[in-house]
């Protein structure tokens, strides 16, 4: 069970969480997580830039690890990154000290300084949201595609992915696997829509 349009209570429960960027502009803010993956990833890259668009990665840091020539690209495009954990946790699964641990483990294999994290899963406890508070911007969402769901088609994905959103809307991708097949067919047609509308796709 998930929403593809965040209720608005969230933003009460969690105020200090960015789940969308205030603006009256033509403005939106596509994220990626679970990467860099190899093809998943160069594709999203190429799709980006045939938009001029820019986005933010949420990175893993065991595939930063993995495939670094992949995360240089992401850089070297200009598209802005964030820690995703190394191991991709969950802070409800993880104790506090491994989970701080992992956090800064992802920040080791990224060589950048301390800025944005989003919790895996959207799921952290308020004591480990405290401490990276002191140096991270911690990132939710008001959009997510679903594309990670393979019982959801890729005409739906695209769908409600496009109903759901409105100006300053963070929207979650996914460059992975899993959601690749969902992502292919949703994201050119996503950017398309919106950039005929005079929409704009900015770095977070």
């Amino acid at each position: 069970m998930y929403w593809h349009k965040n209720p608005f209570w969230f933003k009460w429960i969690w105020p200090r969480y960015v789940w969308h960027r205030p603006t009256s502009a033509r403005q939106l803010y596509i994220t990626f997580d679970d990467g860099p993956i190899p093809e998943v990833t160069d594709w999203v890259l190429e799709t980006l830039k045939a938009y001029e668009a820019r986005g933010t990665f949420f990175c893993v840091g065991d595939n930063i690890r993995k495939h670094p020539a992949v995360f240089r690209k992401v850089l070297a495009d200009g598209h802005s990154v964030g820690n995703h954990t190394f191991n991709h946790l969950s802070g409800w699964k993880t104790d506090f000290g491994p989970y701080i641990a992992n956090v800064q483990l992802c920040q080791q294999a990224m060589s950048q300084p301390p800025k944005l994290f989003r919790p895996p899963y959207g799921r952290i406890s308020r004591q480990q949201a405290y401490l990276l508070q002191q140096d991270y911007q911690i990132i939710m969402w008001d959009v997510l595609s679903g594309d990670f769901d393979k019982n959801l088609s890729p005409e739906k994905c695209l769908q409600q992915s496009i109903q759901a959103t409105q100006p300053g809307s963070i929207i979650i991708f996914h460059d992975s696997l899993k959601a690749r097949k969902n992502l292919e067919y949703t994201l050119p047609r996503y950017l398309d829509y919106f950039k005929e509308k005079g929409y704009s796709f900015e770095n977070l």
